[in-house]
């Protein structure tokens, strides 16, 4: 009698038995206008190198959101390995002159950028966005699926864009014997990517008020 044929696995689902599973950043996006166009390129899965993954109105975003008041590159999403860490970790950097981003109780200022931590909520311009990181142990790439909401995300007013931040400059007291200056470009934790030994974290300020809010 003939063996029984077996069940061909479609060439799509085959991977190397060697290949490292990827992290995965599983991405909740909500917008209060509930307009389709803001989200409308929004791809629903994306799989990115370990270049920093932009967001913004602009051409080149990685993920294209429709709204006139984000800035063509309006955040950041950067990968990076942290000292004696097998899994990519990632940061949040504000890249926007005229806003900020609002992150887990945080403020961001253009440059300043904060690491993320398994659950993120994050909001700039009306947009409510909860990243939840699922560790992979691949160190060459990542992947983005998105999910847009139909309610909100964060149970707090809406975040607004405001350039109430750059007409007001705000006098920084002489820092106390022993106490690092910051440069000149109001990094939060140094250069783009992370030092890979780490430090103490830096705090933007505490969780803004209502009236606070970006």
């Amino acid at each position: 009698m003939a063996a029984e044929s077996q069940p061909e696995v479609p060439p799509a689902v085959r991977l190397p038995s060697t290949e490292k599973p990827l992290t995965v950043l599983h991405v909740s996006l909500y917008h209060p206008t509930q307009d389709p166009d803001t989200f409308a390129n929004v791809p629903p899965k994306l799989q990115h190198d370990t270049n920093p993954l932009l967001v913004g109105r602009g051409p080149d975003a990685h993920l294209q959101l429709r709204l006139p008041c984000l800035s063509r590159k309006h955040l950041s999403l950067e990968p990076y390995r942290e000292k004696g860490g097998t899994p990519l970790a990632f940061c949040l950097k504000a890249l926007s002159r005229k806003g900020c981003v609002w992150v887990n109780g945080l403020t961001l200022r253009f440059l300043e950028q904060v690491p993320l931590s398994v659950v993120n909520r994050v909001a700039f311009s009306g947009i409510q966005m909860v990243v939840r990181i699922e560790r992979g142990t691949s160190l060459e790439a990542f992947v983005c699926c998105f999910h847009l909401s139909s309610s909100p995300l964060i149970h707090r007013p809406q975040a607004e864009e405001t350039d109430e931040w750059e007409s007001k400059p705000q006098e920084q007291p002489p820092p106390s014997p022993g106490q690092q200056a910051p440069d000149h470009r109001g990094l939060l934790h140094g250069p783009s990517h992370p030092s890979p030994g780490g430090g103490t974290e830096t705090q933007v300020q505490k969780e803004p008020s209502e009236s606070m809010l970006c």
